[in-house]
């Protein structure tokens, strides 16, 4: 009997481990994170191995991946958020293979869960709000009353901009989730309308054969839409208004 849709974004474990009431076992989501992380150090470690003047399509992958998220800095931050490419490069690499990962036929998409793009919402809105700190002191408060606007309107354009910042890693976290797993239980449904259909399945097929094509296409572009944010983000900590 086929699974249904939703069956698929279920944590299993695969090393079971219990610390008294808390469970730290290493799941197949552990496993995809580890995978990731593994395969994108592998990639630079040999794309820059053998650094050539006359780059090979290993180190072209590596350099167009590194100048398009120092571009996305220069032209979103500016100058000074150059100190910052390693959190923001490390960040789209983790997110995009996480996405395109998940792609590939009885693995697992870790963004597709909440709690994992949750967390890294919430360490770029922590990071942030650090950076925004450290650099302005109390004049970080001004951010949250435009500039130029009446004082009068204070009471109600301050709470609505100190709301405003705080929903950033829930709109953030949201987006990417939910976009990865309505994607995917799409997908799983139309595979199942495939299967049940039989010969006369081809026009499921066809149609599950374009949401494959479409689901990549939303892998890379929810990982660039993160990053982005997360640049605007930083600019907004730098500059404030």
């Amino acid at each position: 009997m086929a699974s249904g849709p939703l069956e698929q974004f279920q944590i299993k474990p695969i090393i079971p481990i219990q610390v008294g009431d808390l469970d730290l076992s290493f799941t197949q989501s552990s496993l995809m994170m580890t995978i990731a992380v593994v395969l994108v150090t592998g990639f630079l470690t040999l794309a820059m191995r053998g650094h050539t003047l006359v780059p090979s399509r290993l180190q072209s992958m590596a350099e167009l991946s590194y100048e398009f998220i120092a571009g996305m800095i220069r032209d979103s931050v500016g100058p000074e958020g150059r100190k910052y490419f390693p959190f923001v490069f490390s960040l789209f690499m983790f997110i995009l293979l996480g996405n395109l990962l998940g792609m590939i036929p009885y693995s697992f998409t870790y963004t597709s869960h909440i709690i994992v793009t949750f967390t890294l919402a919430f360490a770029v809105f922590v990071i942030v709000t650090i950076i925004a700190l450290v650099r302005h002191k109390l004049h970080f408060f001004s951010y949250f009353f435009p500039e130029g606007a009446p004082i009068y309107m204070a009471p109600l354009l301050i709470p609505i901009e100190i709301l405003s910042y705080l929903a950033r890693p829930v709109s953030l976290s949201i987006r990417l989730f939910a976009n990865m797993m309505a994607g995917h239980t799409m997908m799983k449904v139309f595979a199942l309308f495939t299967i049940s259909l039989g010969v006369f399945g081809v026009a499921p097929l066809a149609i599950n054969v374009a949401l494959t094509a479409f689901e990549i296409l939303v892998a890379v572009l929810q990982a660039y839409v993160f990053t982005i944010l997360t640049c605007l983000y930083l600019r907004d900590a730098i500059h404030l208004h």
